[in-house]
């Protein structure tokens, strides 16, 4: 599995997870800048994306959803706050309705990713920080550091593809 490492960090209200992948950082840029790329690995297999609008430009959005075993989907959204191809990337992320008006549920996430090359191989580092303790606890809760580590563990197959 890709994913070498989980920790939470309940004092700085984030959860880490670090993943490498046998790919250069400009080939897993990629799967996150292709909408097609992206929805083959951004949710859980019991749980895959659709991405209907991906604008990967800083002050960019992205609307998805996630369609679970039953036919349910639950809608996301992302504002990209920043991007420095291809090593980073930061994005506030939050549920939608089904008219992708933001819902404030659980309230927004804000997610920093890191691309960075190991001896040939690209470390991806993503960190999810909250708001409150409770946002952090909630969102633990509902499955989103599981999700996130099963969703990062498809990876391999989409830059296998």
């Amino acid at each position: 599995m890709s994913v070498i490492s989980t920790t939470q960090n309940p004092d700085r209200l984030n959860f880490t997870i670090v993943a490498e992948f046998d790919a250069t950082v400009d080939r897993v840029w990629q799967i996150w800048a292709d909408p097609r790329q992206l929805e083959r690995w951004w949710g859980p297999p019991t749980w895959p994306a659709t991405f209907d609008t991906l604008e990967f430009v800083e002050g960019g959005k992205a609307l998805y959803y996630m369609t679970g075993p039953d036919g349910e989907r639950a809608r996301g959204w992302w504002r990209i706050t920043s991007l420095d191809a291809p090593s980073s990337l930061s994005f506030d992320d939050g549920f939608a309705d089904d008219d992708w008006n933001p819902i404030d549920n659980v309230g927004v996430t804000k997610t920093a990713v890191t691309l960075e090359d190991v001896d040939g191989r690209t470390r991806m580092t993503t960190v999810a920080t909250f708001v409150s303790a409770e946002q952090m606890n909630t969102l633990i809760e509902m499955g989103m550091e599981e999700g996130m580590s099963l969703a990062m563990g498809q990876i391999d197959a989409v830059l296998a593809g």
